[in-house]
């Protein structure tokens, strides 16, 4: 027989959080959620779980590989876990709110679920806290939802944040107009998506040249736009060039202060984008703090950017937990009132409590808090 778990036991990927990281999470995502709703982003709430069907409908079908399904017991049909929020708030829009005036602004807060973690030690619960902007179609909406989220991470302390452009659209366009299909398609696509500048000169046949010089563009966007500029590109794949040179101008308008950098043939994580989109970074650290772009809302075009909770904290400083005061037996609630708006936890005695074990830094004396040193 096999040894019972040991009941802290978790599955892969997922993981309890505890004081004071749980709290520290939920205030920041207050702030981030904050500043969307600042922006005229009004917050919605789908559910964890709901049809499989509708889960995977529109731009949510890139992600049917990660997505857990059970069984209802109650109507019998497939259900499925959420492992991105983004298409159930394009599912809102485009059902319960149909007819809501556009453009339309929407904010966004919860749990996704992944079969597998998107890298090694990963996570396989996900935090999220997004904003979707729903029928507009310009490059002054892309550059719209990366201002906001540059600005929900300032009023956490991440004022030094780096934001990579990216075309994962360019790639297919040009290979769409080679006319590459099945396996060598497949095989060039591979080489690209690794980064692989000798296999793509043995695959890319006609297209090697430009493919190559594509990757060596990745870099500072004013150096690797001017690069772009020299590149004789097909018509669709110029369009796509176009509009992303708009966004930059758009951002740099507002907050020209911002890092921007351009990578224009990435497309990893970019399932059911079809523009220009975004990752966002904090220098020092390869984790990414958020990610998103523009896509299509069922027959609307689209733009949104999703911050990763989790990413977020751990890029931040180090929070300071909650100054806790021990508040021995009959103390006045007015006084712990007055102490909790200060700031304060009170920990109210229960017993022969010892306070510094309860991780008390003070105790109530006088209607006053005072240090345990003193």
């Amino acid at each position: 027989m096999s040894e019972p778990l040991h009941p802290a036991l978790l599955p892969y990927g997922l993981r309890d959080l505890l004081p004071p990281d749980a709290e520290m999470e939920a205030a920041s995502v207050g702030a981030l959620m904050a500043v969307f709703a600042a922006h005229g982003y009004e917050r919605v709430k789908p559910p964890l779980i709901e049809f499989e069907d509708s889960l995977l409908a529109g731009a949510g079908a890139a992600m049917a590989d990660q997505i857990f399904r059970v069984m209802d017991p109650d109507t019998h049909r497939m259900l499925g876990v959420r492992a991105d929020m983004t298409p159930q708030v394009a599912r809102i829009a485009t059902t319960r709110m149909a007819n809501v005036p556009r453009p339309l602004r929407l904010s966004y807060a919860g749990q996704c679920l992944r079969i597998q973690a998107q890298a090694p030690a990963a996570d396989r619960q996900v935090a999220q806290a997004g904003i979707e902007l729903i029928g507009a179609d310009s490059a002054v909406a892309d550059a719209e939802t990366v201002l906001v989220a540059a600005e929900a991470l300032a009023a956490l302390g991440l004022d030094r944040i780096s934001i990579d452009l990216t075309l994962p659209m360019l790639a297919p366009a040009l290979l769409d107009d080679a006319g590459l299909t099945g396996p060598a398609r497949q095989a060039l696509a591979h080489a690209l998506d690794r980064k692989d500048a000798a296999a793509v000169r043995d695959l890319g046949g006609a297209l090697a040249p430009l493919l190559t010089r594509l990757l060596a563009v990745a870099g500072p966007v004013t150096p690797a736009l001017l690069a772009l500029d020299e590149l004789d590109l097909p018509s669709v794949a110029a369009a796509l060039v176009d509009r992303l040179r708009a966004v930059v101008a758009a951002i740099t308008l507002q907050n020209p202060a911002l890092r921007l950098t351009l990578d224009p043939i990435e497309f990893r994580g970019f399932g059911y984008h079809t523009g220009v989109c975004a990752t966002v970074y904090v220098p020092g650290r390869h984790e990414v703090l958020g990610q998103g772009g523009a896509y299509r809302s069922g027959d609307e075009p689209a733009t949104g950017i999703t911050l990763f909770p989790d990413a977020v904290l751990r890029a931040c400083a180090p929070g300071q937990r909650r100054a806790r005061v021990f508040a021995p037996a009959g103390t006045p609630g007015a006084v712990l009132a007055a102490l909790r708006a200060e700031g304060y936890a009170t920990i109210a005695a229960l017993g022969d409590d010892d306070p510094a074990r309860l991780g008390c830094t003070h105790i109530v004396r006088d209607g006053v808090a005072v240090s345990l040193e003193d």
